[in-house]
């Protein structure tokens, strides 16, 4: 490429005591590329782009944004040199408007008031241009998952980026509200903007980056154009090895864990609620649940794990029907949880992997008389460390520090060790690397086979396919009939997530 170099990094070194989180890491990228950075869950790309954008200070290694140093550790500096970065987890204000959003922070509190007129008109004409439809004066609190990423996106536009990093940006996004991201960043580029992208899903890379850059272990390992490579030598690039999907064998259906009979639960603002939902979950089967976000797949996991009750309809667990059903009336009846949000609901961030590891059964398994028993429970995380490979530096690391990979692996084994009957698994692999992806899966896998029932809730079709023995797809809280693996094309469940099934059902 003959365009001009816009960002030089060289020789970035990190260290978090004893862990060395980037090692000499060099990259450049260019004037309207795409550079995708891969790496395991844990490998220093988020470590990376922190130092780029002035949130953490490199140990060693400098920083140059258009040809001139940029001041490490000062977010400002990284802003007003024209990086702008959209964070995997949003950083909004769910009670102010787009427009309030996307103005914090670009001038003082009392004069965001003044001049809201142009700021409006720029705002607006930044969405048509980038297509980036969202309306100024809507509550973020309002919007979609989607839409408050094109709020993210117009803050750093709105602030004149020139290089815009992307973490994970299609990790919550429906494959419509993907395709519609990609359009946007095609026509960034068109007009000159830069962007370092950085996935786990390689057929988006493949898609989407001119280049790519492969960390492991905190140090460049690969780069190749993505002209010349596929997804298949990316992943053992990645990896260091070649990676194998595990092999789904035929289940062995066993008797009903649990069952759902016309149930409904109450609506919870614009989300709804389950709607004469009946389901069966079977010992030795992972049932898929398939959908696009907030058809009701939060109210099911809500009912499972104890925190609402039905409204209507019965639910039955081995085979007996219950009333006084709470969180702790379903940890004790055998039901582990894989949450869909590990920062919210899986973890407590300034906790220890030891004291997460035991959240959910610390009085059955580690109380004893009323005490604690912490060396049982060190034991017990440590365990988990090395049997699911958390990288960290030790069980009273807090959980914070860890990446997100690693996070989701300790919930892994607080969920499987003690043996669950029932598990719910809550977008299992949402955000993982390809390597952990295959490891929670082969998981699940064998959890199945040692005869629990796994619910598999996900928004992505691809792992509903692959893993379920019965499908189904769950739209405005209304609930498909089963589909046996195999039985349906991804554009057949489509139509079921769009709600055409039931229609023609009805």
């Amino acid at each position: 490429m003959s365009e001009p170099v816009v960002l030089r990094l060289s020789g970035i070194t990190k260290r978090f005591g004893a862990l060395l989180a980037n090692a000499g890491i060099s990259l450049s990228l260019r004037q309207g590329e795409v550079v995708a950075l891969l790496g395991e869950n844990g490998a220093g790309k988020t470590t990376l782009m922190n130092i780029l954008f002035g949130h953490y200070v490199a140990d060693e290694g400098t920083v140059e944004v258009f040809g001139k140093p940029l001041p490490p550790g000062h977010p400002r500096a990284a802003l007003a040199a024209g990086v702008g970065m959209v964070h995997q987890h949003f950083t909004l204000a769910d009670n102010l408007t787009v427009l309030e959003n996307i103005l914090i922070g670009t001038a003082p509190l009392w004069r965001l008031s003044l001049g809201q007129r142009a700021a409006r008109a720029r705002v607006e004409a930044l969405s048509r241009d980038f297509g980036l439809s969202v309306h100024p004066d809507a509550r973020v609190g309002t919007l979609s998952v989607g839409e408050r990423q094109r709020v993210e996106i117009l803050k750093a536009l709105y602030r004149d980026a020139r290089i815009l990093i992307l973490d994970e940006p299609t990790a919550v996004l429906t494959p419509q509200e993907t395709e519609a991201l990609f359009r946007t960043l095609r026509l960034a580029v068109a007009k000159g903007l830069s962007i370092i992208f950085i996935s786990h899903k390689l057929h988006e890379v493949v898609e989407v980056a001119d280049r790519c850059v492969v960390l492991r272990h905190g140090r460049v390992v690969g780069e190749v154009a993505t002209a010349e490579t596929d997804r298949h030598a990316l992943a053992a690039m990645m990896v260091g090895e070649e990676v194998v999907p595990p092999e789904v064998a035929p289940p062995r259906p066993g008797a009903v864990l649990m069952r759902l009979q016309a149930v409904s639960t109450p609506h919870c603002g614009a989300v709804p609620g389950l709607r004469a939902v009946t389901l069966d979950l079977r010992a030795g089967t992972i049932t898929g649940l398939a959908g696009v976000s907030g058809n009701g797949q939060a109210a099911l996991a809500d009912l499972m794990s104890g925190l609402i009750r039905p409204d209507a309809g019965a639910l039955m667990v081995a085979g007996a029907e219950v009333h006084d059903w709470t969180p702790r009336a379903a940890v004790g009846a055998g039901i582990a949880r894989i949450p869909e949000d590990r920062h919210a609901t899986g973890t407590i961030a300034d906790f220890t992997l030891t004291e997460n590891a035991i959240l959910e059964g610390y009085r059955s398994r580690f109380a004893k008389g009323g005490w604690m028993d912490w060396r049982a429970a060190r034991a017990f995380t440590e365990a988990i460390i090395r049997t699911y490979d958390v990288r960290c530096p030790g069980p009273e690391t807090r959980i914070r520090l860890l990446s997100g990979g690693n996070m989701q692996k300790l919930i892994l084994g607080r969920v499987l060790e003690p043996g669950p009957r029932i598990i719910l698994a809550n977008q299992p692999v949402r955000g993982l690397d390809i390597g952990a992806i295959t490891y929670v899966h082969s998981r699940l896998l064998k959890a199945r086979d040692e005869g629990a029932a796994v619910l598999l809730i996900s928004e992505d079709l691809d792992e509903i396919m692959a893993l379920s023995d019965t499908v189904h797809v769950m739209s405005e809280g209304r609930l498909s009939p089963g589909f046996a693996r195999g039985t349906k094309t991804q554009a057949e469940l489509g139509l079921w997530m769009a709600g055409h099934g039931f229609a023609d059902a009805a």
